[in-house]
């Protein structure tokens, strides 16, 4: 739409019109963080406004309770937009405050602007059905409500259903510092409990008949370290001791569980990784007479760029500009970056790609350049899978002071801020902007299609995580 002003001001000024109601969801959302696959609150909060949008609902997407899809429309090219709500543990933070301040001691807050997320790609869905239906145009848009992004791959688990094999193209954003097409090569992980079994014994009356579950857990990781030299250089491998085998050091450990995430660039590269972690695994049972097991809890893909929609978006951003920030919201940024060190900013300026003097701004009030060269970065998201399948864009949009770090206290206290709202609801414009010019050009929807064949070089998808795994919910109930 960037070669129509008069078009797009209409879409402006009409998604202007909607946000009040998709604002107000995002904060309620903030106000009740839930974590993956416990949605429930957020989940009914949403399918309510779409419900009342006239959307057609479906629930229990791919068997997961708070999986949903909402679709308006009956003919023509299908559009996706994805949308997240899950939080993170640990991050509860009062709004609107610059020190750390929890509402609840160890609870859970929106750390990664999930709030956001979903409610901002709700409002670019039915901005883009109004604009559809007051142009006359065919097609059907859908929002996709995907739980467990973090930590939990919901996307995944719902690709390997088939969720969006019918998909034309795929839209997203997510909440940051800067306004820019999220234009990125990122990491494929395995995530993947290893158990070890071993026998319980008296450690001072008999320790010779005990067998160390724990030893073994210590002696894979010290394993997996050595590993490190001998792994790709952009691989990452994590690991967290999620049963240290009980808290009485007087009897020999009869069991104890590591959790580990394995990423590599490639999901080929991370499942041949996540076969050595495992021999590191074997050989320390075999050193402490244990058994060991494993489970797979999620994987992931890396996100495969499609610089045909990419390049569109960009042109929507440049058209439509960065959101009108005023004194207030400036304020309040700056106040933000006070607890912030000058390393932390310059990190996170530097993660986004952006000119180092762009790190001097309370606020980003621009939008990054683009030349089609995809950002390297080290984490992963369950977009990649979606992406693998179908056409897909992201955006970033700028809710945040400039520096803030991802996963902080400092990103909850921002979820409700005006200036959060303000990158929210620009980030729907340029989405639904995208989407309208998918609808009213075939051939662009088919360039993007013909570019992501190419990438796969004519493979078909394969899920990384196995037919045999369940997502959480369902697994805890087998």
């Amino acid at each position: 739409m960037k070669n129509d002003p008069i078009a797009l001001d209409r879409l402006s000024n009409a998604v202007e019109a909607k946000a009040p109601a998709f604002t107000e969801l995002s904060d309620r959302i903030w106000e009740t963080p839930e974590l993956r696959f416990a949605e429930t609150r957020s989940v009914e909060a949403q399918i309510a406004r779409l419900e009342a949008e006239g959307f057609r609902v479906t629930r229990n997407v791919a068997g997961i309770p708070t999986a949903f899809l909402a679709e308006s429309g009956e003919d023509g090219p299908v559009i996706g937009f994805l949308g997240e709500f899950d939080a993170l543990a640990g991050l509860s933070q009062e709004a609107g405050i610059a020190e750390p301040r929890p509402l609840v001691a160890g609870g859970n807050g929106h750390g990664c602007g999930h709030n956001l997320l979903g409610a901002g790609a709700m409002l670019a869905a039915v901005s883009a059905r109004d604009a559809l239906r007051e142009a006359g145009m065919k097609g059907r848009v859908r929002y996709y409500g995907c739980p467990g992004e973090e930590g939990g791959s919901g996307k995944t688990f719902m690709a390997r259903e088939g969720v969006f094999d019918d998909l034309d193209a795929a839209i997203t954003w997510h909440p940051g510092a800067f306004n820019a097409v999220m234009s990125i090569r990122n990491l494929a992980n395995y995530q993947v409990y290893f158990r070890f079994k071993g026998k319980a014994a008296h450690a001072a009356g008999s320790p010779h008949l005990g067998r160390s579950a724990l030893d073994a857990v210590e002696l894979m990781n010290v394993g997996v370290n050595y590993l490190r030299e001998h792994m790709p250089q952009e691989a990452r491998v994590h690991y967290a001791v999620t049963n240290s085998g009980g808290v009485s050091p007087n009897v020999v450990q009869a069991e104890a569980e590591v959790l580990y995430l394995i990423r590599a660039p490639k999901v080929t590269e991370a499942a041949a990784l996540f076969e050595r972690v495992k021999a590191c695994a074997e050989g320390a049972a075999i050193m402490t007479g244990t058994k060991w097991s494993f489970e797979i809890d999620k994987a992931c893909s890396e996100v495969a760029q499609n610089r045909t929609l990419e390049t569109v978006l960009h042109g929507n951003f440049q058209s439509l500009g960065a959101p009108d920030y005023d004194e207030a919201d400036h304020r309040f940024a700056a106040e933000i970056r006070r607890s912030l060190s000058a390393e932390d900013i310059a990190s996170e300026v530097a993660s986004f790609g952006a000119d180092p003097s762009l790190g001097e701004a309370e606020l980003h009030d621009g939008v990054l350049p683009f030349d089609g060269t995809p950002l390297i970065q080290a984490g992963s998201t369950d977009v990649g899978d979606v992406s693998q399948i179908v056409p897909t864009v992201q955006a970033w949009g700028a809710c945040w002071a400039v520096g803030t770090p991802f996963h902080t206290w400092q990103a909850v206290a921002q979820g409700q801020s005006a200036h959060a709202h303000k990158g929210m609801v620009q980030a729907a414009k340029v989405m639904a902007a995208t989407a309208l010019d998918g609808f009213r050009d075939p051939e662009l929807l088919a360039r993007a299609k013909a570019e992501l064949a190419q990438r796969r070089s004519g493979k078909a998808y394969a899920s990384p995580i196995p037919a045999e795994v369940l997502a959480p919910p369902l697994r805890r109930k087998a």
